[in-house]
This record gives C-alpha cells, sequence and structure tokens, in this order.
C-alpha cells in the first residue's frame, strides 16, 4: 500500500514496545470512498489541515486505502470482562491504530481507524463498520466533549462504496478516532493471563509515562497509578450520570486507562428519568443500567487491580491491601464528584449535609413521574424564583410533586451567597439544554441510510456544539421524543 505525503505530524511511541503488545496490520483498501465530515476544529488541535484531509488523497487515508507517511499501522492486543465473563483474547478486530500525534496544545493522541478492515483479532468478522454507528459515534463523542466530559473525538467519517452484512445489508464507513490512548484495563488483563510480569510491568511504565507522569518519582508508582485510574474512572462516571449518559457495554476492555469515555456502541441517553433504565440490546439482565454504571466502574478498578498485584509491592500481603485500599477508594471519589455535580445542578454553591437527600428527593420524584432528565434540571433555572414553578411542574404526570420538592428547595437557596441572576446565570452552564436524543440520532441515521441525507446529521453535530446555549431555531432538538419516537433499544455495530 502506497504512503501519502505527511498528513498528522506522527510521533509513535506505542510502536516502539515489544511486538506481542500489537499486530502489525495495514487497512484494507474499500471500492469508492466518500467524505461524509471531517472535523475542522479537530484538525487544527492535531497539527493537521482540514483542506488537506479533505482532499482525495486526504480521503484515501481516512479510508485506509493509503498509509499516512510516517504512520505505523497495527491492531492492539487486549483481554477483557464482557458482561461478567472473561475473555483471554480479543484485540482490535475492526480498528487500526495508525500512530500518535502530539497537539498544538501539548497532549499525546491516538489515530485510529474503526471499520478498516479485519485484522489477526478479528476472530472471524469483517473487521468493517456500518454507516449508523459511525455516525452515532460521530455524533455522540463530539457532545460527551462539548458537555466537558473526558472522551475519544470523531477526527473524520467516510464512507466505503461497501456493503457490510449484519441482520439487514447496510453501507460501510470507516471513522478516524482520536484518543489520549487506547490503552485499556483489558490491556493489562492480556498480560495478567498469560502470566506475563515483564508485559504488566512495561505496560504499566508505559502508562505512567504517558497519562500520569507525575507519579514516576513517588516512592509506589504502581499503587500510585492503581489509585489515579480509579480516581479518574470514578469522576468520569459521575459525569455520565450528571447528564444521563448511559454507556451500554462497560467491559473491562472499554475501561480506559487515561479517564475517557471510549467505545460508544449501544449508547444512550435518558429521556425520562429511571436509574434502572437499559437500553443496549444486548444488556439482557441490566448490568450497564444507568444507575449500575458506579459499581461496574469500580469493578473494572478491582479488575485492574488484580492484574498490578505481582507489581504493587513485593509482600504480598501489603500489595493485598493497596489494591484493597485503592479500589475501597473508588467510593469516596465517586460520591464527592457526583454530589458537588448535583449541588451545582441545583444552583448551590456552597455544601451542606442534607443536600444529597435533597437532591435524591428530587431524582425521586422525577423518576415517580416519568419527568425528563434534561428538562428538568435545565427549567431549574426559570424557577429560582416562584414564578418558573409551572415551567418545570408540567414536565411531571403529577405537578404537585415538583411543587411540593421546590418549597424545600428555595428554603435551602436562602442559605445561598449568590444573587438571583448570577446563580441562574450558573445553572444554565452546567445543566444543558441539549443532548444527543437518541430519537434525533436515529432519524438522522435514517436519513443517511435511506437516501443519502445527511442535512439532519450536520444539524445534530452544530447544535450540540453548544449544548449550553439557547438555540431558538433548534427548539426541536431540545424536545424529549413525542408518543411513537421513543427509542427503547439501542445495538452495537459488530
Amino acid at each position: 500500500m502506497a504512503e501519502t505525503r505527511p498528513l498528522f505530524p506522527f510521533d509513535n511511541t506505542y510502536a516502539r514496545l515489544p511486538e506481542r503488545f500489537y499486530a502489525r496490520q495495514a487497512p484494507t483498501p474499500v471500492s469508492t470512498p466518500r467524505l461524509i465530515k471531517v472535523n475542522a476544529a479537530l484538525a487544527r488541535l492535531l497539527g493537521a489541515k482540514a483542506e488537506e484531509l479533505t482532499s482525495p488523497e486526504g480521503v484515501a487515508a481516512l479510508a485506509g486505502n493509503a498509509v499516512p507517511a510516517g504512520a505505523e499501522p497495527m491492531a492492539l492486543a487486549y483481554a477483557g470482562h464482557q458482561f461478567g465473563g472473561f475473555v483471554p483474547q480479543l484485540g482490535d478486530g475492526r480498528a487500526i491504530l495508525l500512530g500518535e500525534v502530539v497537539g498544538t496544545d501539548g497532549q499525546r493522541r491516538d489515530i485510529q481507524l474503526k471499520g478498516s478492515g479485519p485484522t489477526p483479532f478479528s476472530r472471524r468478522g469483517d473487521g468493517r463498520a456500518a454507516i449508523g454507528p459511525v455516525l452515532r459515534e460521530y455524533v455522540v463523542s463530539e457532545a460527551m466533549a462539548a458537555l466537558g466530559i473526558p472522551t475519544t473525538r470523531t477526527l473524520a467519517a467516510v464512507t466505503t462504496g461497501e456493503p457490510v452484512y449484519r441482520e439487514v445489508t447496510l453501507p460501510g464507513a470507516v471513522l478516524t478516532r482520536v484518543a489520549a490512548s487506547h490503552i485499556r484495563v483489558g490491556t493489562f488483563q492480556y498480560f495478567a493471563v498469560r502470566r506475563d510480569m515483564d508485559g504488566i510491568r512495561q505496560l504499566a511504565d508505559y502508562a505512567i509515562a504517558r497519562h500520569y507522569p507525575e507519579l514516576r518519582t513517588v516512592d509506589r508508582p504502581y499503587v500510585a497509578f492503581l489509585e489515579a485510574v480509579a480516581q479518574r474512572q470514578a469522576r468520569l462516571v459521575a459525569r455520565w450520570l450528571l447528564v444521563g449518559f448511559i454507556h451500554g457495554v462497560m467491559n473491562t476492555d472499554n475501561c480506559s486507562i487515561a479517564g475517557e469515555t471510549i467505545d460508544y456502541g449501544p449508547c444512550a441517553f435518558l429521556d425520562a428519568y429511571d436509574p434502572s433504565k437499559v437500553y443496549s440490546s444486548i444488556d439482557h439482565h441490566g448490568r450497564y443500567a444507568y444507575a449500575n454504571q458506579p459499581g461496574i466502574a469500580q469493578w473494572n478498578v478491582a479488575r485492574l487491580a488484580e492484574t498490578l498485584l505481582p507489581i504493587l509491592d513485593s509482600d504480598e500481603d501489603r500489595a493485598m491491601a493497596a489494591a484493597q485500599d485503592a479500589v475501597n477508594g473508588f467510593a469516596g471519589h465517586f460520591e464527592a464528584a457526583y454530589v458537588d455535580g448535583l449541588r451545582r445542578k441545583l444552583g448551590l454553591s456552597t455544601g451542606l449535609p442534607d443536600d444529597m437527600a435533597l437532591a435524591q428527593a428530587l431524582l425521586d420524584r422525577m423518576a415517580e413521574n416519568a419527568a425528563d432528565f434534561t428538562q428538568t434540571f435545565r427549567r431549574l433555572a426559570s424557577a429560582v424564583e416562584p414564578t418558573g414553578d409551572a415551567d418545570v411542574a408540567r414536565l411531571f404526570r403529577n405537578p404537585a410533586a415538583f411543587g411540593d420538592w421546590a418549597a424545600r428547595w428555595r428554603e435551602r437557596l436562602t442559605r445561598e451567597p449568590q444573587a438571583v441572576s448570577e446563580r441562574r446565570s450558573a445553572m444554565l452552564a452546567v445543566n444543558p439544554a441539549f443532548i444527543p436524543r437518541n430519537h434525533r440520532i436515529e432519524q438522522a441515521i435514517f436519513a443517511a441510510v435511506s437516501s443519502g441525507e445527511y442535512g439532519p446529521f450536520e444539524r445534530l453535530v452544530r447544535v450540540l456544539e453548544r449544548p449550553f446555549d439557547d438555540q431558538p431555531d433548534a427548539a426541536d432538538l431540545a424536545e424529549p421524543p413525542a408518543s411513537g419516537e421513543e427509542v427503547r433499544q439501542t445495538f452495537c455495530g459488530t
């Protein structure tokens, strides 16, 4: 496969690790690639030029038809617990890491093609992606970034001109994903199950140097690394809950060491608040339901701790104690981040002991009355004075349920130092007006698949770039689904 001229300023460090960490693999060319979209702002952050990526040469590289100069394409090795069952070898079955770039902000990031053809880890799969999951990941990952939630990003999407065969025949596509790295809990599990202690130590050293460089000189760097990963995971999941996000497949191979949201498969956002809500068609027992996500994230951290035990301490008892302390510390980190986030959503700038009970009382009423999660919190900004109560109460099946709570809330607000206008502005800055509504994503996908129309997709991406701004011309995108529009299940793209 021919190389293009330099499109990215590659500086590849993972490729310098031993070859058992990955399999060298070039993308498989496609017949007639066509560009759907390039993320120009992200391209600039990576030190690339959007106009070069939209050129025929650039599109060829984004489709996998040409390898950009400086790239070292490879599929990464990892294992993982999938819905609680351990699989000793997974790996990138439909994704190829092109290489790494250090962006204009000084941060190192991976550039990866998803849907770029089979690899040694494909397990008889075709290595391809359909257009629907590619558009979903573009919309949701970029929306998450705009919401301020650590996440992988999407640089580009292209169609392949070739079909992919799932339950039905669908147009194929390739997505260019950008991540702080693609090291997962499952990457450590891959070496642990092989009893490859050198591999675990090399991977840990690499992850510390890349993601936690401040830990290199501490007394027990591997213990500190485990504690830092636990803290990042706890804070990440707290942020998910605060915007109503459900990941859908929180397997250990989808748990990033860098603390980013990764792998947008059957993900979804809550409409009506329901802590037991599950959208994923493959989550038959609700393992990854909305409210279960903190516990699952802690469980994933425990699996990481197991892999690190041999290098945490030369004394087995001390290693076990350190691992247990790190895993147990997750709950405190999560609680602190979650309660702080709820306070801000309620317009509270100070902390009092009963604040969590106040927030939980609202959430309970929302669940009992099928109140829309996003709109309820957004409209609270207008209810800091009683004249705004009706706007919130109409979201509840029993409007009186909100009125009872609102009186208690406003009594709490009297103990806050902010002026009303300042409080309202602070609330609007943390409670989005727009999220990637499931039914709107499905409508955008349907338009693209059925008629090649990308207008709804482009509109979604554009509006979700500013989720906290009132955008009157896009008010319909802020609305929950009407009767008959509800999305009850979301699907994995494999």
